[in-house]
């Protein structure tokens, strides 16, 4: 979904304010004391704290803190208190043991934008609207119901994908994987919610909504000194709250768009009866809610509802699905063992992979746990805030710190993982690990009550347009590059895309 964690430091951004920081030192600056209630954790610096800590990869940086200061750590950044967990047994404390106490989220400034924050499942606080609103998601979107029912729509999508993929194949033309599943999934989102597709294969005309999802994507992921000293809020340093303003406008007026349409032909159609084709889709079922009672949803909330979806939605499982193409390519070995169980559950002239065949692959789902651990899509969970000041192993979490849940250095916790580095679908199927928030070693989508609800559609997702891929191509790299030679750096921000896109060569099986 929505994310908040620290990303590249813009130290000169940074040092260009400084000198309004120190107008306010009588404010930020601290005891040169550590509290000795809070867990152990660097010595921050007066106003800057720990900051220059977290380098161009916090994720790393703080993985490598946390082997000096342990799993449970606190920094300063600026004004906030950091807890930093970075194993299983401390995501157990705070997301199972204290879950209640953890519940609420440190709010970024960019989520003020058009007062996100107020209508934003993701940014709530636990309470009746962030209930109703998790309620109203799960019946109009993620129940089984409702997904059972939309089943055919996504397999339509990826079966639209195969042949793009095909027409490739027989051009033998490259292709950036990451970015055509990317349209798929924003595709397979856009008809479940407006019975349309936002995005089409090789066509530019029809790219905003991609431009402005990844826009709001990389703005929110620099760090923003305001989120780090509140009270350089009011003047946006840099720029990052005035360019989200934008992107939700652009996004805002797509959406009214297409509302309003909808509301007209409802408006026209007899017995207020709106075409076979639409009534079905997310949209209608909100716009029912709304017209039975508007207090229960507003258009507004839809907008803001929607947003979410589409950040969560897109970024983070394609993602995912170009590192696990990677690593296969990679493997040939685990190339072949996914490709040789898909065969047995699909026919030779079968395009798509059934959702309900997806339970019957256990291989398959070992790859994408695996992709998961290795290449978790979001480095950090999004912060939790402290409701209360909370005892944990001895130390005092105090009121309002907020929580980094290191996510990629719990799945490359030697403690935890053997060969923690590589890549073994097998060590999945050994110990029958899932990431539906009970096992704490492997957490892409949370843990406790604030889980991601969209997890069962990525689910779905997932093994079905990677599993059809597999069963429908082989792939080479192109200029004949050898696979151990592809960059395997990642690119940090909201999610924890390759640095460099995967481009391959599809060849039809």
């Amino acid at each position: 979904m929505y994310h908040f964690p620290c990303n590249n430091m813009d130290y000169a951004t940074i040092f260009l304010v400084l000198p309004f920081l120190l107008a306010f030192i009588y404010v930020y600056t601290t005891s040169s004391r550590r509290n000795p209630q809070l867990p152990p954790g660097p010595y921050p610096y007066p106003i800057i704290g720990n900051l220059l800590k977290l380098g161009n990869n916090p994720h790393l940086s703080l993985a490598e803190l946390s082997k000096r200061y342990g799993p449970l750590m606190s920094l300063k950044l600026g004004s906030k208190t950091t807890i930093v967990i970075s194993s299983p047994e401390m995501a157990k404390e705070f997301f199972h043991k204290h879950d209640q106490a953890f519940s609420s989220r440190s709010i970024p400034e960019i989520a003020r934008v058009k007062n996100h924050l107020t209508r934003s499942i993701v940014f709530l606080p636990v309470g009746d609207h962030w209930r109703k609103l998790r309620r109203i998601t799960q019946e109009c979107l993620f129940s089984v119901q409702r997904l059972d029912a939309s089943e055919q729509l996504r397999m339509q999508k990826v079966e639209q994908l195969v042949d793009y993929v095909s027409q490739c194949s027989m051009k033998e033309k490259p292709i950036k994987i990451g970015e055509v599943i990317f349209i798929t999934i924003l595709n397979i989102l856009s008809n479940m919610l407006f019975s349309t597709d936002f995005s089409q294969y090789d066509s530019k005309s029809s790219h905003e909504i991609r431009e402005v999802i990844s826009g709001l994507m990389e703005g929110g992921g620099k760090p923003n000194v305001a989120d780090f000293f509140p009270i350089l809020a009011s003047l946006d340093p840099q720029g990052l709250v005035s360019d989200a303003d934008h992107y939700y406008d652009k996004l805002f007026a797509f959406f009214d768009s297409i509302i309003d349409k909808r509301l007209q032909r409802r408006a026209n159609s007899p017995l207020n009866d709106n075409d076979i084709s639409t009534k079905n889709d997310v949209l209608d079922l909100l716009l029912d809610i709304n017209f039975k009672d508007g207090t229960e949803l507003s258009v507004f909330d839809m907008k803001h509802l929607f947003l979410n979806l589409f950040l969560g939605g897109t970024d983070t499982l394609s993602a995912t699905l170009e590192w696990a193409m990677t690593e296969l390519i990679r493997s040939p070995n685990k190339m072949e063992a996914t490709r040789l169980e898909l065969k047995k559950h699909m026919h030779n002239n079968e395009k798509t992979l059934n959702e309900r065949d997806i339970n019957q692959l256990p291989y398959l789902q070992a790859v994408i746990k695996e992709t998961f651990r290795l290449h978790p899509p979001v480095p950090f969970l999004i912060p939790h805030l402290a409701i209360h000041d909370v005892e944990v192993q001895g130390f005092v979490i105090p009121k309002n710190a907020q929580i980094f849940c290191n996510n990629w250095a719990i799945g490359r916790d030697p403690k935890v993982w053997s060969n923690p580095n590589e890549f073994m679908p097998e060590r999945i199927l050994e110990a029958k690990i899932d990431y539906r928030g009970q096992d704490l070693e492997l957490i892409p989508f949370g843990a406790g009550r604030r889980i991601c609800p969209g997890l069962t559609l990525a689910h779905r997702e997932l093994h079905t347009v990677l599993g059809s891929l597999i069963h429908n191509f082989d792939w080479k790299l192109e200029g004949n590059m050898r696979a151990q030679d592809l960059d395997m750096e990642e690119k940090f921000g909201l999610s924890l895309p390759r640095n460099v896109p995967l481009t391959v060569i599809p060849v039809k099986l």
